[in-house]
C-alpha cells in the first residue's frame, strides 16, 4: 500500500495519519512461518523541518515452535516504528536501515512494516523470555519443574570425590 505524502512534503508541521493491514505470512524465520495472522501498523507520518519523520506501532500475534523448549507458543507482540522517509538516498552504502526512500511521493507501507517487523522480532523465537529449555541429558521441558537427571561430576574433580568416598 502506498500512503501518498505530496501534501506535506513542503508544509512543516503537517502530518498524516495512517493504519494499514500487512499480511506476512510469506515470511521464513529460520525453518517457520511465525506470522499467520495479519500485522497491523498505525501511526502518523510527520513533516519536522523538513524531514518527515515515520512513527507508529506494529502489533500481531506470532505463532511458533519455540527455539529452546520445542513447545509450541502463541504470543501477542507489538513493535515501535520510527523511522525517517527521504525523497532519494544519498549514499546507498551507508544506508541506514531505518531511512526509507520515497516512491514518487508516496511511502511503500507493506515494504516499511515487513523490514522494520523482521528488525524488531528476536533472533531466537521463544514462548517467553526466560524460557530455561530443555534438559540435554533426559530432554524433560524444564519450564515444567527440574528433572531428576543427577548432576555430572567435573572430570578435573573425580580425584576429590574418591577422597570423599573413603
Amino acid at each position: 500500500m502506498l500512503l501518498g505524502l505530496s501534501k506535506i512534503i513542503d508544509s512543516p508541521g503537517a502530518s498524516v495519519s495512517f493504519s494499514t493491514s500487512v499480511d506476512l505470512s510469506d515470511l521464513c524465520y529460520g525453518v517457520s512461518y511465525p506470522v499467520s495472522e495479519p500485522v497491523l501498523a498505525q501511526g502518523t507520518v510527520r513533516n519536522t523541518a523538513g524531514v518527515l519523520v515515520m512513527t507508529g506501532e506494529i502489533t500481531t500475534r506470532i505463532h511458533g515452535i519455540c527455539d529452546r523448549c520445542a513447545a509450541d507458543f502463541q504470543r501477542d507482540i507489538r513493535f515501535p516504528m520510527d523511522v525517517v522517509l527521504v525523497t532519494e538516498l544519498s549514499d546507498e552504502e551507508n544506508e541506514d536501515e531505518w531511512v526509507f526512500p520515497l516512491e514518487a511521493d508516496a511511502a511503500d507501507l507493506d515494504d516499511i512494516v515487513r523490514t522494520v517487523f523482521v528488525l524488531n522480532l528476536d533472533s531466537k523465537l521463544l514462548c517467553r523470555e526466560d524460557c530455561k529449555g530443555l534438559c540435554h541429558r533426559c530432554g524433560k521441558n524444564l519450564n515444567d519443574g527440574p528433572c531428576n537427571c543427577q548432576k555430572e561430576l567435573d572430570p578435573r574433580f573425580a580425584a576429590l570425590k574418591q577422597l570423599l568416598e573413603k
